[in-house]
């Protein structure tokens, strides 16, 4: 086990690298001038050459590049070119936002996706399994913006059981907490559950057709039990699988569900400061994304050992 934890660890630190090194080169061969920016559009070249030269852009890539890493390796994300507040201070200002988003998203989605696959294999071509389909069918098919507004119309505006947008935060009101976020949490969840539920339904429908599954319904043990305790547990290595594969979904729909509910979180954060050419809140959030889906994925992939001690070797 513990090699298997190094071997995972070291795979880990090489593609943060990787990651890195792509964030770093995108951002500065993407179009725009962020000090062309800040010096508007009545600035002299001389000017603009000069703030480029306070902000280190003059320098070569390579240097640029290791100033940066250097920056990231004492967790030093600089300052926003704009507001000139620390990143990591921006990030902690809009982080509460996005992990209590993120948080009910992923408990709804693998509790109901989960459930309902698992229903769905209980009884293939039934009612329940039907219903899937097309659930499947709509919740793959529909972008989250659409969601949302439909959502938005209908629940907010329509019936006004929830509030439009906006976001208070849950030390304030714990009530508006949860009912502000309910919406965007079901426009969030919807591909995520439908994606969980199928793939959960087709591990299910493998396992249930082996000896021990039989041998237990010939024994009398109850449905329930055979089907989460004994059927899930040996199923659970795909439905981990597309759980953390599901987070890259999630960290995208983030940034859309936050626009469309004028939450103020981390997907907000980044659209503003893409549309200002600010790179180190760009490569901040970037790096907080990707340093957050590989140790999920990092963590779920050493939960395969315990379900399945063979991957150890």
């Amino acid at each position: 086990m513990l090699n298997y934890l190094i071997r995972r660890l070291m795979s880990t630190a090489l593609v943060m690298l990787l990651v890195g090194l792509f964030v770093f080169l995108l951002l500065r061969m993407s179009p725009g001038d962020p000090a062309a920016i800040i010096a508007g559009d009545t600035a002299t070249p001389e000017v603009i050459a000069g703030i480029r030269s306070k902000l280190g852009l003059n320098d070569p890539l390579v240097v640029q590049f290791m100033r940066w890493g250097w920056n990231i390796v004492n967790l030093e994300l600089g300052n926003s070119i704009f507001s000139e507040q620390p990143v990591l201070t921006l990030l902690g200002q809009r982080l509460q936002p996005t992990i209590s988003l993120s948080a009910l998203t992923l408990i709804l989605s693998i509790s109901t996706g989960v459930i309902y696959g698992v229903l769905a294999a209980r009884r293939p071509e039934g009612l329940v399994d039907k219903s899937l389909t097309l659930f499947s069918a709509l919740g793959f098919s529909i972008p989250v913006f659409v969601a949302g507004y439909f959502l938005v119309y209908w629940f907010a505006i329509g019936l006004k059981w929830f509030p439009v947008q906006g976001y208070t935060p849950i030390e304030q009101d714990p009530v508006r907490w949860i009912t502000q976020l309910i919406l965007p949490t079901i426009t969030l969840s919807l591909s995520y559950i439908a994606l969980i539920a199928r793939i959960t339904k087709s591990s299910m429908l493998e396992v249930m057709s082996d000896d021990y599954i039989r041998t237990a319904v010939a024994k009398g043990v109850p449905e329930r039990t055979i089907l989460f305790t004994h059927a899930l547990k040996n199923a659970g290595v795909p439905v981990l699988t597309v759980i953390g594969l599901g987070i890259a979904y999630l960290i995208s729909g983030v940034v859309i569900t936050e626009t469309v509910y004028n939450i103020p979180g981390i997907g907000r954060l980044i659209v503003d400061a893409i549309n200002n050419r600010d790179y180190p809140i760009i490569e901040g959030v970037l790096m907080l994304c990707s340093g957050a889906y590989v140790l999920i994925n990092l963590l779920i992939d050493l939960s395969y050992s315990l379900i399945d001690p063979r991957i150890r070797y």
